[in-house]
């Protein structure tokens, strides 16, 4: 079954662009890789879907958050530990 695809869009002035000298479609490619760069860091969509809504690839996405200086893997210190543990449980 095919995903549906939905169409989601928003005004700006045109000054806005000419202020940044971008077109729309650059201007476009820039507010999705920025959301997906953000909603990736705060965990809400994870690599491979915060990469789809940016339409790069995941090694284009990792290359585009370690740019941004982030994390590709953010995990918290008890993450951490659990994932060292079941690591110890390993034969």
């Amino acid at each position: 079954m095919a995903e549906r695809l939905l169409k989601i869009s928003f005004q700006i002035k045109e000054n806005i662009l000419l202020s940044l000298k971008e077109t729309k479609e650059d201007f476009l490619k820039k507010i999705l890789i920025i959301s997906a760069l953000v909603l990736y860091k705060d965990g809400k969509l994870s690599l491979g879907k915060a990469a789809e809504l940016s339409g790069y690839t995941k090694m284009e996405f990792i290359e585009e958050l370690q740019k941004e200086q982030g994390f590709v893997f953010d995990y918290s210190k008890d993450e951490m530990d659990e994932i060292f543990e079941d690591v110890d449980r390993l034969p």
